[in-house]
């Protein structure tokens, strides 16, 4: 009898997922101390989809403690499974694996499933972590997925990278309006519409922190 697949998406939350978002909650309390504006903004009725930009290896797990009654499923380049052990563990804490570089269909079933499951479903539409303030370089297959869901998008800007004893802020924007795109249907033109909003909503949320008395 061959082993059983392991999905990401499933009805529940793996044990892996509440073992790793309860020892997520004291670490970015104290150690790698991470705080919140608008948390209410995460607090909106799933299922709706995250974007953020990508810092650290730990900032699915840093977001996931601020919404602590839903499971966030997020999306990961398949390279991070250099091994099966790798693949399983990933898999267990509700990672989607994705092949930046070919059409994964698969993929899209499961985020299509998060979304029916009413999770939230995390994106990091650069593909890979970047150090530079400013979102620019957008992975194209990101709009698509975000726009194929049809859920609210939440825009969320990590404003440095996780470091010991050095704070985060965690910058949750309004929801991005994406209805008069549908309306045109999902298309290479429409997706590079959307990634285009996701650049200004960053430069946004990036602009209102650089005034005086913001952090």
């Amino acid at each position: 009898m061959g082993e059983r697949k392991l999905e990401p998406v499933t009805e529940k939350r793996s044990v892996l997922y509440e073992v790793l978002r309860g020892l997520a909650k004291i670490v970015f309390h104290t150690l790698m101390p991470v705080t919140c504006d608008h948390p209410e903004r995460l607090a909106a009725d799933a299922p709706y989809v995250l974007i953020s930009n990508h810092l650290h290896a730990l900032d699915p797990v840093a977001i996931a403690v601020f919404i602590p009654k839903r499971q966030i499923v997020f999306l990961g380049k398949k390279e991070l499974a250099k091994n099966r052990l790798l693949e399983r563990l990933l898999t267990r804490a509700h990672c989607i694996l994705v092949d930046r570089h070919n059409s994964d269909m698969a993929a899209m079933r499961n985020c299509m499933k998060a979304v029916k499951l009413k999770k939230i479903l995390l994106i990091f539409p650069e593909g890979t972590r970047h150090h530079e303030g400013q979102m620019e370089q957008i992975e194209s297959g990101a709009s698509l997925i975000a726009m194929r869901t049809k859920a609210p998008i939440v825009p969320v800007y990590l404003d440095r990278k996780l470091a010991f004893f050095r704070r985060t802020g965690l910058h949750v924007g309004e929801p991005i309006a994406y209805d008069d795109l549908l309306e045109q249907g999902i298309n290479m033109e429409t997706c590079e519409q959307m990634n285009e909003r996701f650049r200004e909503t960053f430069r946004q949320i990036i602009r209102g922190l650089e005034k005086p008395g913001k952090s």
